[in-house]
Order: C-alpha cells, then structure tokens, then sequence
C-alpha cells in the first residue's frame, strides 16, 4: 500500500459550516502542558470531524509558557464546545482523570495535545460502539509521523498485550467503564498509564473493538514520556511492574471485535431504519447540494479513476460529496479521494452488513443528502429500493460501466436493468451499454444516457513531459518500439493474449519491447510464463504506477486485447497523450478508438464462457500483429494518428464535457417540479411493499456474510462456523455460491 505521510490531519481548518452546539454525545479529553508547538494542528483536526456532536474537555496542567497560555485562550474561544480547566502541574494521567471527571457524555476519547484525528475518527468509533453495546471500546489502526514514519496494523491479541503494548492511548472508550476501572493510574508520574487502563478493563471482562482504517496519527518525538520511561531504569522499572501486576489478572481467551465482521449465519436480522432525529443534522445551515457516492471501494482502476474525477471535479462551490464504501479491501486511493471529500466512510471497517441500513439512514439524514449517486456496489443496488421507499425527498442516480455476461448473467447493468422507475436515470459509460439495458433489460430510452467518462486533457498532456526517462529507467533503446500493456492483470484483460502477440511479431519485429504497467491476481504467474515463452528480453513489468503519463510519452502504442471493457481509462488516456491505440473490438471501444487514432481488432472467444482461457484464435494473435507492425511501419500516417488522437479527446472526450453533463442532470433532478413529484409517487408507490423489499435486503445480508466468513477463514470460529454449514442439508450450495462470488470479486 502507498502511504504518504505528508497526509497529515488538521494541516488546514475545514469551513463545512458544521454545527457547534447542541447535546454533545462524545468527550474529548486533553491535558495541556505548554503545547503551543503542535496544538494548532491538533486543534484544526478535532474541528474538521465529520461528527460534531462532541465537547472538548481541555486541563491545562500548570503551563507556564505565555505563548502557549494564550494560543490555548485564543483557539478556545472560537468555539463553544471546548471547556478548558486549570490545575496545578501534576502529570498527564491526573490530568486526564480530572477531565473525565468534569466531562457530561458517556464516551470519552482521550487525545494528547500534539496528536492528530483523522476527520471521521469520532464517527467510526462511535458507531463502532452504538452498534456493540457489550463493548467497551473501539479503537483504530494508527499512523507514526515526524520523526519516526510507519503504519501500525496489528490484529489484538490479549497475550501479547500482556507482554507488550501494541494499542495507542486514543481510542472511544465508554465512561462507565473507565470509572469500574478506576481511571488512569497516578502513582507513578512516569508510567505506562495507558497500558494498565487496558489491563485494567480486561481484567474485569471488558472487550475491545477494533476498526481497521488509519484514524490516529501519533506524533512520534524523540524525548517524549515514554523514550524518558525508557531511559530511566528506575522508572521503567516500577512502570514494569505496575502493568505485570495488571497482566496476571487478564485471562488469556479475551477476543476484541474485529472488522470485517462476519455475523452467524441463518440470524436474518431486520432491516432498521435509524432513529436518527430528521432535525439533527451536521450543517448549521445548508448551502451546497450534498452528494453521497455509494461505491464498492478506493483502489486503482478505471471505474474508481471516473469516481475520483466526480468528486474531484464537481464544483466545489456548489457540491459536497461523501463516500460510502461497501467492500472490505486495503482502499488503496483513499488518500486521493480525501483531498476532496472529507466524510468518507469505509462500512465494513465499522459495521455488520445487517447494521448498513441502519447506518446510511443516519447518514442521509444527518446530511441531508440531496442525491445518492450508486455505481458498481452490488450492495448498494439491493438497498437503493428500500432508500427509495424511506427518502422520498431524495433523487437516486447510478452509473454503469459496462455489461458482463460471466458475471451474474449481467453484472451491474442487469441489477441495474431491474430498477426501472426506482433510479431516476442511468448513466452508461457506452452506447452498446445502453442499447443492452434498453433491449436486454428493458429500460425506458429516455432513463438511460450515455455519459463517456472522458479523460483529464490537462493532466495528460504530453507536452509537459520529456521523452525518455521510461526508457531509461528499463534499459529500452530509443531505436526499439514500445508496445504498452496497461492494466490490471487478471482474466478479463487476457494478459496471457498479450504474450501470444508479443511471441507472434517478435518473429518480424525482434526488437520490439512489450511493457506492463499494472499488478493484480495474474502477475506473478503472467512473469513466469514470460520466462517459460523466452519472451524476458521483449516484455518488462513495471508493476503498478500511480503517474501513467510518462509511459504513454515513451510508448508507440497502447495494446488493449480485453475480453471486456465498458470504453477503457486508459484508452481516454493514451489518446490524450497522443498515443495510439489498439483494441479489441468490446464495449465502447470503437466509440473512441477507429482507425484515425488506431486499430479495432474483432473479438473472436465468446465473453460468457472464455474467462481465463488460455488458448487463443490463431486469426486473433494475427490481426493485432499485423495491426501493430502497420501503425509502426507507416511513419507519415502514425504522426497522423498521434495528432488525431489528442484532437479526438478535446472535442468529445474530456472530464470537463463528462462534469458539465452530469451537473445539468443534477440541476434538472432537484429543481424541476415534475421529476420531484415524481419520485414522491414512487416512494409513496413503494411503501406499500417495504416489508417485501426489506425482506429482500435481509436475504442478501446472508450471502455477505457468506463472503466474509471465507475473508476471515483463518479463525477457528470462522471455520467452525463454515464447517457446520457445509454438512447442513443446504450448505453445499452455500459453499459452491460463496466460492463463486469470491473468485468472481477477485476477476472484475
């Protein structure tokens, strides 16, 4: 995972216009000793959290710095949910317990004074521990910063704890708690407080919750409290002893709650929605329409390039956007996604699958969202009727990439077909896409427009980049061809195709150089047979790269042989750098590709049952030969195509038209009369079947869990659990569904 720690929260203060008063439902919790350094930075993080239904309980603890005394008084008066307290210098556990003491809700956060919230912190946790009432606290992973750098993830274990402290102080604990517990220990002013609270709870029974995203960043400062602890024998010493001490009392088979969380099977809980007061909301006064993103995850690919580029590009000024995401997975490009949005919630980090409805009710409401815009979440197409029914204020748009026959007998355009009249409008990122929901899944024309992603022209301009340093880097001459693979390698992009071509024109063409950019399930077998076809010398892996732009500037080429594609990313993109293009005849493809701007191969296997073949048509492996080696030999009609290539994306294929497209719907949904009373009908339609349609959601709740018990099939609980399915009268075909959606996760 590509982190990038300049990342840091509270760099800048967020005007949201989030309210700042009301009944606070989260205490923070900071002692101040002359922290005017760092404070600031810590201060603009606690004020850009996404849940502002918190005091912030302040002890100053004898500073004695003015500077710092008066930065404490200056910020403290911008905001009427910071208290701040003074006492005498008595350390920071003394000075924590007094601010617990004085503190008016039921869970405490305890922060120092120079670490950071990431903005949805206090919102994670809380959730984490409404939605698990028999726990007592829920922390995050953590990130290390300023003078040491790194990612603390680990999974809890009660004997290691024992033995070592692998949880940071802050975390959501419940104020009860703390108090059997008996706050923070003060014997000792240098001591491993927080650790003996840990103990302490688990000696009494009480268990953790574990959210695994990035929430925390701990400050990590040579000479703090704990390197002056290490220092001190004598202090470590009875530090020491006070938590072995602790230690002997925790039994061993303590489990925190870890997410993803997969719930026992066969419970069929119902569908909830939130309690959540209609006028609580986060904005003291709504000026932007608010847009909730309902997407699978954060990571690499075209799909979440088009995403990125919504939230990225829709007028700041006049939209906000949040992100709800529905499949567990190291969300690679979140950090992309948080420049622009700053409520981005990852569901199955904090949340049982059954607790979703529940949870995005809150979230509607708490935002008043204005649209719900779906694509490529399987989940968020089961749950779109029932959020018709609850919300009919609300306008639901979606987005379909492409069709896929080995998947589903559809994929999202057949969930997508069958929401006639629920969505408001389809977009689709083809015309072949949208003959196929109007014919294949009868959808009204007038629901479904094709809307082509399009491609950042500014960004991916070959203009502002030098020729050469791919080629460099790779050894590869400048007399040498370079034909580029870009993508993620897995079946649907047959990578093993791309290897039949290479062999095929290396025969006329020796020198050629074939070059992958991209990682994925495939990757590692895709380089040995590479090895095994003495093809090492032709073709190089680049793994993947977050910059494309300066390997479309080396390459003469982009090869795309997929077996699917919806119009590919990096067709938009290689265009834009005046790279031509070689595809196979799929999805969109030929509405951007031709051969102005370079060749369209047809497609010879049939999609629905050639999935991960590796044997190829001879004719195929021939015509994009022949493609290539005709491009590359014309030199006259390839600068041609180089120019026509970027001429093409201007006129027709540029985010700025995609944006401009998707904000006039926007503008149409919410401000005329008739497609406002519309979707009432259809609310008011739908309530007479909610029990139906949440019936419906329950039952997909079952196969979720499904899936999440074989992510987690590495505990024994999980796999007793799965055994006792699979001798169940119906498990088997249990078992055989949840193998099948799994491999399908891993190949789309």
């Amino acid at each position: 995972m590509d982190f990038d720690f300049s990342h840091e929260p509270g760099k800048k203060i967020l005007k949201r216009n989030l309210v700042a008063d009301g009944c606070p439902l989260v205490s923070i919790i900071t002692p101040f000793y002359n922290s005017g350094k760092y404070f600031e930075q810590t201060y603009n993080s606690v004020m850009n959290q996404t849940f502002p239904w918190f005091e912030w309980i302040i002890v100053d603890d004898g500073s004695t710095q003015k500077e710092s005394l008066d930065l404490l008084e200056k910020l403290s008066c911008q905001d009427a949910r910071i208290k701040v307290y003074h006492k005498e210098n008595g350390g920071v556990a003394a000075a924590r317990n007094d601010g617990i003491l004085k503190s008016t809700t039921e869970i405490i956060v305890p922060l120092d004074s120079d670490d950071l919230l990431a903005p949805t912190f206090l919102e994670v946790t809380y959730w984490a521990l409404y939605f698990n009432p028999e726990y007592s606290w829920a922390y995050t992973d953590s990130v290390g910063f300023q003078d040491q750098e790194y990612l603390w993830r680990k999974n809890f274990d009660v004997r290691t704890l024992k033995k070592e402290n692998f949880l940071v102080l802050t975390a959501a604990i419940r104020k009860k708690d703390i108090l059997e517990a008996g706050l923070f220990d003060t014997s000792e002013k240098f001591a491993y407080e927080d650790w003996e609270l840990w103990l302490q709870l688990l000696a009494q029974g009480k268990k953790p919750v574990r959210v695994p995203i990035y929430g925390f960043w701990y400050r990590r400062m040579d000479g703090g409290v704990s390197d002056t602890v290490k220092k001190d024998s004598g202090a470590k010493e009875r530090a020491m002893a006070l938590v072995e001490e602790r230690a002997q009392k925790v039994p061993d088979d303590i489990k925190a709650k870890e997410y993803p969380y997969a719930t026992p099977l066969n419970t069929y809980a119902p569908i909830r929605e939130s309690a959540w007061a209609e006028n609580k909301v986060v904005f003291q006064r709504k000026t932007k329409i608010q847009v909730m993103l309902l997407i699978p995850w954060m990571v690499m690919g075209g799909a979440d390039a088009f995403n990125l580029d919504v939230v990225r590009k829709l007028d700041p000024d006049k939209y906000e956007v949040s992100i709800l995401t529905t499949v567990h997975g190291e969300q690679t490009w979140r950090q992309r996604f948080e420049e622009y949005a700053a409520d981005i919630l990852e569901l199955p980090t904090f949340l049982n699958v059954e607790k979703y409805p529940e949870f995005i009710s809150y979230f509607i409401k708490s935002r008043e969202i204005d649209i719900i815009f779906l694509t490529n979440s399987y989940y968020g197409y089961y749950i779109v009727p029932w959020l018709r029914a609850q919300f009919p204020n609300t306008a639901i748009v979606d987005y379909v990439h492409m069709e896929e026959w080995y998947w589903r007998s559809g994929g999202f355009a057949r969930t997508s077909g069958a929401l006639e009249g629920i969505t408001e409008k389809t977009f689709v990122c083809n015309n072949q896409t949208r003959n196929i929901l109007i014919h294949k899944f009868h959808r009204s024309p007038e629901t479904v427009e094709t809307l082509y992603i399009g491609v950042n022209k500014d960004k991916y301009d070959e203009s502002k980049y030098t020729r050469g340093a791919v080629r460099k880097e790779y050894k590869i001459a400048e007399t040498r061809p370079i034909v580029l693979f870009p993508c993620r390698i897995h079946p649907q992009k047959r990578p093993f195709l791309m290897l039949e071509i290479a062999k095929r024109i290396r025969k006329e063409m020796p020198e050629i150089a074939f070059l992958v950019v991209g990682d994925g399930p495939q990757l590692e077998e895709l380089k040995n047979k590479t090895k095994e076809l003495n093809l090492s010398k032709n073709v190089y892996f680049a793994g993947r790269q977050n910059e494309m732009q300066p390997y479309y500037k080396d390459s003469d080429v982009t090869l795309i042989c997929s077996l699917k594609e919806g119009l590919a990313l990096t067709a938009y993109e290689s265009c834009s750098m005046g790279t031509p293009v070689i595809t196979s005849d799929v999805g969109g493809q030929g509405e951007l590709i031709d051969e102005s701007v370079g060749a369209v191969i047809p497609l010879m296997q049939e999609e629905s049952d050639s999935l991960d073949l590796r044997e190829f048509p001879q004719e195929e492996v021939e015509r994009y030969a022949e493609a290539i080696k005709t491009i590359l030999s014309d030199r006259e009609g390839y600068i041609k195509k180089c120019a026509n290539c970027r001429r093409k994306v201007e006129e027709q294929f540029s985010t700025d038209v995609m944006i401009e497209k998707l904000q006039n719907e926007f503008t149409s949904l919410l401000c005329e009369p008739e497609r406002i009373a519309k979707r009432k009908r259809t609310a008011e339609d739908m309530q007479r079947y909610v029990a139906l349609i949440s019936d419906r959601v329950v039952t997909y709740h079952e196969i979720e869990n499904v899936e999440a018990l074989y992510r987690q099939g590495y505990t024994t609980e999980s796999k007793n659990e799965l055994f006792r399915i699979a001798n169940s009268k119906w498990g088997n075909r249990l078992i055989r569904l949840a193998f099948k959606l799994r491999l399908n996760k891993l190949f789309r």
